[in-house]
């Protein structure tokens, strides 16, 4: 079982992103004491499961410091029961991560770095708006390195509109270079309400190239299954023993809870999202509520959902769960419509998960399968 904290700070709005956050940080100190009380609020939510694993997402986590994030922790333990060695990340960007900090947070209890670098071509950086350049996203993962951080995972960002497949390898090959252990990759979309989205929408930047990243995607599963790398999600990659257990905790569907503004949380039969915007967040938990909205899930939702994100991984979906969690005759419609994509499958007695060829299409294969 996970928590999950959201940071809802950035230094800039990259104009790809859509996820809450605020440029704005006059109201910090009172978020952070919000995050401390929610965390208090919440404790009941879990049933007294075991936290595996902790991580600090975002918004850029790496604006908090050091003793800030041990602030945080420290409610974590005294709230729930912790595992003696718990994962725990915390994302950041190159900008933000001196040596200094680095070693800091490392004190604090921060075992597991997620940077997001994006790119190693600065055109790149400039064009996402990223506040790093190149030479600031090596610096740091071989600082973070050399302070004795043994699971470093960097994001990248490929089918940019202006990506050639060369550049796109030459990426690839700067973070095998870095000898990383985990490498997050994802497919660039353009969602609306983001500065993307109007500068393709008003002709200032081209659109995205579909068969483009497709090939860049393939090129990414090749390479990196080539160099000992495990493509166990569609947009994760992760060496042996390396793999984001508090990532894979999602897919598996194990519960977890969400602290802050936006974050999101789920308990096996419901799913409840708290407000996406800081200052009603912080005026409802102040009085002792957690602003959030609840979703009970039903048959079919939980049935979609355990195929979608099973399919996103190499373990796949079993059939055995199928049959006892929704009946022998949802299994055997199953087994019929899998017929219609068996060529993009990987299908055994036990289980089926998307070959090579499926993994392109993932999200339009659950779909297919939905009830």
């Amino acid at each position: 079982m996970g928590i999950y904290i959201h940071i809802p700070f950035c230094k800039q709005k990259c104009h790809y992103c859509d996820f809450h956050f605020s440029t704005s940080l006059k109201n910090k100190e009172d978020l952070i004491s919000c995050l401390l009380k929610e965390i208090e609020i919440q404790k009941s939510y879990l049933n007294e499961e075991i936290v595996e694993t902790i991580y600090f997402g975002g918004g850029t986590p790496s604006f908090l410091d050091a003793l800030e994030i041990r602030k945080i922790l420290d409610e974590v333990y005294a709230q729930f029961a912790v595992i003696s060695n718990p994962e725990i990340t915390l994302e950041g960007n190159p900008d933000d991560f001196t040596f200094q900090k680095l070693q800091e947070l490392k004190q604090a209890g921060i075992n597991r770095l997620s940077i997001g670098i994006q790119s190693f071509n600065d055109t790149d950086l400039i064009w996402m708006n990223r506040a790093h350049n190149a030479s600031q996203a090596t610096k740091c993962v071989q600082d973070a390195q050399n302070l004795g951080f043994d699971n470093v995972t960097i994001d990248l960002i490929y089918g940019l509109p202006e990506m050639t497949l060369e550049a796109w390898k030459m990426n690839l090959q700067k973070a095998l270079d870095l000898n990383v252990q985990h490498i997050s990759a994802y497919n660039l979309t353009v969602e609306p309400e983001t500065t993307l989205h109007h500068l393709v929408k008003t002709g200032k930047s081209k659109p995205l190239n579909d068969a483009a990243g497709a090939e860049q995607f393939e090129v990414l599963i090749n390479t990196l299954e080539k160099n000992k790398f495990k493509h166990y999600e569609i947009s994760s990659f992760g060496k042996e023993g390396y793999f984001s257990k508090h990532n894979s905790s999602y897919w598996k569907r194990k519960f977890y809870l969400g602290i802050g503004p936006s974050a999101h949380s789920f308990n096996g039969n419901t799913r409840q999202w708290n407000v996406a915007n800081n200052s009603k967040y912080i005026k409802a938990i102040k009085v002792g509520e957690v602003p959030l909205e609840l979703e009970e899930l039903s048959e079919s939702d939980r049935y979609n959902e355990y195929i979608l994100l099973g399919l996103r991984t190499i373990w796949g979906c079993e059939f055995d769960y199928i049959k006892s969690e929704f009946g022998e005759e949802r299994l055997h419609t199953l087994k019929q419509q899998l017929l219609n994509c068996s060529h993009q499958m990987n299908i055994d007695e036990q289980s089926f998960s998307l070959n090579k060829k499926g993994k392109a299409f993932a999200d339009h294969i659950a779909s297919e399968l939905f009830v």
